[in-house]
């Protein structure tokens, strides 16, 4: 866990409470720009960090770790306001805990903050298999089409030879679709 507040009495006792609940905190920072540097180069499972910080604020620094997809950030804040909150929204903030808080307030902040971001990693990653797999249908789907022109075969047959090429040859459906399409011969 990295923690990031200019107030050094604030970090200290935050520290100190993650350490009696047994997290690790691998790295403190003084302001946004540090905690993006420490966070890129550490690669904690977590910031807590506050919105109003020298250099760099908080949410400008939140959305630069989103960006980079390194880690959740929780804001920490003694402000309320509903602009600030749809910001750090925006920023894409797991969690935000406002000021003064307790140690009871962490947890469950970190756990949420912790879950919705394995939610979001996992769903990118579908996102992404999903999109290699529409990419390798349309493939297939446009060599099947060059198949029944050139071997006049039928769209089940065509389907059934790049099945049958790609395990014989222990190659993807989409590899041999691509060759297909790129005019290897296909006999």
């Amino acid at each position: 866990m990295l923690v990031a507040e200019d107030e050094a009495l604030i970090r200290l006792d935050l520290v100190e409470m993650l350490g009696e609940q047994g997290y690790e905190v691998v790295g403190q920072a003084s302001n946004g720009e540090q905690a993006v540097e420490l966070a890129t180069e550490l690669r904690p499972d977590l910031v807590i960090m506050d919105v109003k910080m020298p250099v760099l604020d908080g949410l400008s620094a939140a959305e630069q770790l989103h960006a980079a997809k390194l880690c959740p950030v929780i804001m920490l804040t003694a402000f309320s306001q509903t602009e600030l909150v749809e910001r750090a929204r925006d920023a894409g903030v797991m969690a935000y805990i406002v000021k003064p808080f307790t140690a009871d307030d962490l947890r469950p902040a970190i756990d949420i903050a912790t879950s919705r971001w394995q939610e979001l990693k996992a769903l990118e990653s579908e996102i992404a298999d999903l999109g290699e797999r529409l990419e390798t249908r349309k493939l297939v789907d446009r060599a099947k089409g060059v198949l029944m022109t050139q071997l006049k075969l039928s769209e089940s047959d065509a389907f059934r030879w790049i099945q049958k090429t790609a395990m014989d040859r222990r190659l993807g459906m989409k590899e041999v679709a691509e060759a297909v399409i790129n005019g290897f011969p296909t006999s």
